[in-house]
């Protein structure tokens, strides 16, 4: 299994005609393979979007894209709002238990994005299984994945809160349980940015 990011800069003040263009197609999109979230910025970068995609592999995804292509429903049109694109596939973390793609565990999404040393992604993965459950009790992952396609040695961690004092008080609690694991291998680039669910994303 392995899942597209797509992140869209959009211009500014065109979030709104985005989302209203998005609504009018993507129920029939969805129906090609599961989308994973749909969301836009709050807090960092703005006017940028992202939305997940899951496929079986990447021909199954060469093989939805162009069938959703012949339909003349996907893409939508939104190109003239569009400034920049980009698709990465990342690779869902193996540690993780099994997600439901439809969850109301927002409406706050923290996309976590860590740039590791070559080779560092199997050593974190060794160090956060055994915590993932304790970390789990504290707020809902959207997903944990290491990059398979595009920029390598990327770590991102997308966790969902209630509220912005919901994600104060879990991160006050990291210590307790050992969080964030210690790997033995640093990242050498961080950013994090806070994202809002789109009124059609699965996850909200």
């Amino acid at each position: 299994m392995i899942h597209e990011f797509r992140t869209y800069d959009l211009k500014p003040g065109s979030i709104g005609a985005y989302i209203d263009r998005v609504s009018d197609v993507i129920e029939e999109r969805k129906k090609l393979s599961p989308l994973v979230g749909y969301f836009y910025t709050e807090v960092g970068r703005l006017n940028r979007v992202l939305h997940i995609w899951q496929y079986d592999s990447v021909a199954h995804r060469d093989e939805m894209r162009a069938t959703a292509v012949v339909s003349g429903n996907w893409p939508p049109k939104t190109m003239e709002l569009i400034e920049h694109q980009y698709s990465e596939i990342f690779v869902p973390a193996p540690f993780l238990p099994p997600l439901d793609i439809e969850r109301k565990i927002g409406p706050i999404f923290e996309l976590r994005s860590y740039t590791l040393e070559p080779g560092g992604a199997p050593a974190w993965a060794k160090a956060w299984g055994p915590k993932i459950e304790k970390r789990m009790e504290l707020s809902q992952p959207v997903g944990i994945w290491t990059s398979e396609l595009g920029q390598l040695n990327r770590w991102l961690h997308m966790w969902s809160y209630e509220s912005w004092e919901h994600r104060t008080e879990a991160r006050k609690k990291f210590a307790e349980i050992g969080w964030p694991p210690s790997s033995g291998s640093r990242a050498i680039d961080q950013e994090n940015m806070i994202y809002n669910a789109m009124p059609f994303s699965t996850v909200q």
